[in-house]
């Protein structure tokens, strides 16, 4: 077995484990089911580099986390009414619990509710997430994050903190409470495929890997059936068809392509084709949810039409009104300029004035581009090279004042 098929199986195992143990065998501490897997992972190493690796890996992950379990308790002694009886009949029939995909399943959908609680503020949401529902370790994290190390263990301490002190991660939520949750969920989801999305530029297959564990996650909720489907379904089809072009978009010197930019034959044919069957899914229903509105707004850059921007359009003029946020208005702008005129589209997006956001200066510029005004062209890309916080974004930025100086 490849050591990448080893990675991945530890890393799809440790989020299984971690829920399995919070949840099936009532541990309030998070940290205390994470250092029962990670010594289950050292256990694998050591005996699987001398006997090779077990025809069935997840299997014996999954029996030796579970004997870890019970050792731990009778080494602390941390048995009272409850769990010393459970033990004692576990001697008596050693697989009366063993960790099979139904426990799993139960497990790792309360560990999502857990997780993207809204006690939690949403760095913590997100670095938890990571770590417990995708199995990230902590430099990872820190990577996809563009964050330090003892800035990720600060903020995942904290979070489990709160957690333990809420007595809850052995509650059985109701479906009910499952259902009022659901949105909470999704937004969480969609900040962890934005965070993967929008930072693949600084690490490209860390972020590419939290796109793809966002989708399985919600690809996981839409096969709940105690959920309505429609917002699931919409927030699939958003991510595939942003995900299709993950290649084509980091296939430029710089990494970071812009849509106008992008070789369409690199894009992902197989995703599109997903995400328009889940948009057609999600259109079943009477809800339209910002995420109806966002996929198809992402489907319509996936196709040509007359119609096209004007329907980009039309639909950004919706999602304004469902919710408004200055990055959606940003965008809206560009939308304008094609449907309508750049002229239109340039009073727009001054008016936001988002002057400490460096894309603000790069769409303002390149407005100024499509209407011929290479002065303030140049000088929203010289005040958008100030504010970049990433490297690559400056490369890309100076290439684009290179440009125009070679024009001049």
């Amino acid at each position: 077995m490849q050591e990448k098929e080893l990675s991945d199986i530890f890393k799809e195992e440790y989020s299984n484990l971690v829920a399995v143990l919070c949840h099936h065998y009532g541990i309030r501490d998070v940290q205390l089911a994470e250092d029962i897997v990670s010594e289950t992972f050292v256990s694998a190493m050591k005996s699987w580099s001398h006997g090779g690796v077990p025809d069935a890996p997840k299997a014996w992950l999954r029996r030796v986390a579970r004997n870890k379990l019970t050792d731990h308790y009778r080494r602390k002694q941390h048995f009272d009414g409850k769990i010393a009886p459970h033990f004692q009949r576990e001697d008596q029939t050693q697989t009366a619990h063993e960790i099979t995909d139904e426990i799993i399943n139960d497990s790792q959908l309360r560990m999502i509710f857990v997780v993207c609680d809204p006690a939690l503020n949403q760095e913590a949401q997100i670095c938890l997430a990571l770590r417990i529902l995708c199995g990230f370790n902590i430099e990872e994290i820190a990577k996809a994050l563009l964050s330090k190390k003892d800035t990720i263990n600060k903020k995942l301490y904290r979070a489990k903190q709160t957690i333990k002190s809420w007595e809850r991660l052995d509650t059985q939520l109701s479906a009910e409470a499952y259902k009022e949750r659901l949105d909470k969920v999704l937004r969480v989801i969609y900040l962890l495929f934005s965070e993967g999305y929008y930072s693949s530029v600084r690490e490209e297959s860390i972020s590419h890997d939290i796109c793809w564990n966002a989708m399985r996650l919600a690809v996981f909720l839409s096969r709940q059936d105690m959920f309505s489907k429609e917002k699931i379904y919409a927030l699939i089809a958003l991510m595939c068809f942003h995900a299709s072009r993950l290649e084509a978009r980091a296939a430029g010197r710089h990494g970071d392509l812009l849509y106008e930019e992008q070789d369409r034959q690199l894009w992902d044919k197989a995703l599109l084709d997903q995400g328009e069957a889940y948009l057609n899914r999600a259109a079943n229903g009477t809800q339209v949810s910002k995420y109806h509105l966002e996929a198809a707004i992402a489907y319509w850059h996936t196709v040509e039409g007359e119609q096209k921007w004007e329907n980009i359009l039309q639909l950004y003029n919706k999602l304004l009104t469902l919710e408004y946020s200055p990055i959606i208005a940003l965008n809206r702008t560009y939308a304008l300029a094609k449907a309508n005129s750049v002229e239109e589209a340039l009073v727009q997006a001054l008016k936001l004035s988002l002057d400490d956001h460096h894309l603000y200066h790069c769409l303002v510029a390149e407005l100024y581009r499509l209407d011929g005004d290479k002065i303030k062209e140049k000088q929203c890309l010289e005040r958008a090279l100030h504010l970049a916080p990433k490297r690559v974004e400056q490369e890309v930025i100076r290439q684009k004042l290179a440009r125009i100086k070679t024009v001049d």
